[in-house]
């Protein structure tokens, strides 16, 4: 198949050496670890999640765990005081056509994934109850702004037609710009520092059915990311949250592969102090050229603005801004601050 036939295909994994191979088909040749091996098929799990599941003690499966790792077929990551694993990247293409040949519709597999269904409820209305109770106040400030679907059709006409190979959202909350661009992705991932948050976004996008979509717990001020590692980085309607919202977008820029873009989703300057207390919004928007020249001396350019101002004859106080730049190594060309106003 041709490379360029889909995004995804870029990121096909390289054969496996035989002697490598082997040692991964010893590692899953046991019925736990090829049972966890097609429950992590299904997206990311806790070991809490794991035990519930498959009904051992959380020791057990901490050991066919540490195995799975050391094989290479699945990946550990933190979130807080928890622990989630996922099918590494690198063994998807080796592990998928195992899984896919199995018989999920009898036990023990049709057994785990009712049990992961179960799960999955319980996450989702604990984390619906964890939104209930912020809903308010984000429902006061959507009232204040153009329609979400109004930015999203937005984000998706700056962005155009042009393939996604990775895409992160730094400071994805409850991963609302995850499930709008995940499904045009090769790969996406999202990064918050609340736990919480993260549980949020995990539940979302499950019922969504992005399950697969990699979710991590840090500080997008430094993010836990190599160099280049994104064709697209998001920052949406975080930069108002920040003392320095220069610095964030410093290092969201070290993030941009060659040829790469940040776009960067927030509001226009306004003078709604109250918002300082309700929403611990600590900047009151920003004037378009404020963050061109935030992204031109983190060593992006040709950046374009967009203003999506409310309506006339509207008294919504607040006027959401789009920022798109690119990596000013593929020679796309110098700032120009054109500015579309919808």
């Amino acid at each position: 198949m041709s490379s360029e036939s889909s995004p995804r295909n870029s990121l096909d994994p390289a054969p496996v050496p035989f002697a490598e191979a082997l040692a991964v088909l010893r590692a899953a040749a046991e019925e736990t670890r090829l049972r966890i091996l097609a429950l992590l098929a299904e997206g990311e799990l806790s070991v809490s999640d794991l035990t519930d599941i498959l009904g051992q003690s959380q020791p057990r499966i901490s050991r066919h765990l540490k195995l799975l790792v050391e094989s290479g077929l699945i990946e550990r990551h933190r979130e807080g005081a928890w622990a989630f694993f996922r099918l590494r990247e690198a063994a998807i293409g080796f592990v998928e056509p195992l899984i896919s040949a199995l018989e999920h519709a009898a036990p023990p597999l049709s057994e785990d994934r009712a049990r992961l269904d179960s799960v999955r409820a319980q996450r989702a209305e604990a984390a619906q109850a964890f939104f209930a109770r912020l809903a308010p106040k984000w429902d006061g400030l959507r009232s204040l702004h153009v329609p979400e679907a109004t930015v999203e059709a937005a984000v998706l006409d700056v962005l155009g037609d042009r393939p996604i190979r990775h895409v992160v959202d730094l400071g994805t909350g409850t991963g609302k710009m995850l499930g709008l661009l995940a499904p045009l992705a090769g790969r996406a991932t999202g990064l918050d520092s609340s736990h919480a948050m993260l549980s949020v976004a995990r539940a979302n996008l499950e019922r969504l059915g992005l399950s697969r979509v990699d979710l991590r717990q840090g500080d997008l001020h430094a993010p836990p990311f190599g160099r280049g590692g994104f064709d697209l980085v998001v920052l949406h309607q975080v930069l108002h949250y920040l003392d320095d919202p220069a610095r964030a977008l410093r290092e969201a820029a070290r993030l941009v592969a060659p040829g790469g873009r940040l776009l960067v989703v927030d509001f226009a300057p306004h003078n709604l102090e109250q918002l300082r207390e309700s929403q611990a919004h600590r900047r009151l928007g920003f004037a378009a050229d404020q963050v061109t020249g935030w992204l031109v001396q983190a060593g992006l350019g040709a950046v374009e603005s967009r203003d999506l101002a409310p309506e006339d004859g509207t008294a919504l106080p607040l006027t959401v801004t789009l920022w798109l730049a690119h990596d000013a190594s593929a020679g796309i060309g110098t700032v120009t601050p054109e500015r579309a106003v919808a």
